[in-house]
């Protein structure tokens, strides 16, 4: 059975950094993308950012480029999320995703086959 868990999210103030994890198992991830979404209460899920098999390329959205920042170990397994300069809009929870066909980073949710349970993050002002 795949599963993709991930850890690390709080509550943190608003200017704060919060790093992600999500640990992979079931199956490796090391040859295709994977990726973190977002989905605040109320909202659609929108995507944050994505990185290649390699983690030669990544792709973010408007809204998160220059303080986020995500990178992989793929003799672990694991996907990060680095967060900085977190602001009260950034609150969501944050889901993790994997694919099995593609290798390059991409924003479309479709892309992706597995998704973790998600992590809540809460930024306060």
């Amino acid at each position: 059975q795949v599963q993709l868990v991930e850890s690390g999210g709080g509550l943190v103030q608003a200017g704060d950094s919060l790093s992600l994890s999500c640990a992979a198992s079931g199956r490796t991830f090391s040859t295709n993308a994977m990726g973190w979404f977002r989905q605040a209460p109320g909202k659609e899920r929108e995507f944050v950012g994505s990185i290649s098999w390699s983690a030669g390329s990544t792709k973010y959205a408007d809204s998160v480029k220059g303080r986020f920042t995500i990178s992989r170990d793929n003799a672990k397994n694991t996907l990060y999320l680095q967060m900085n300069s977190l602001k009260p809009e950034d609150t969501a929870v944050y889901y993790c995703v994997g694919a099995v066909r593609g290798m390059f980073p991409t924003s479309s949710p479709y892309e992706y086959d597995y998704w973790g349970q998600g992590t809540q993050v809460t930024v306060s002002s």
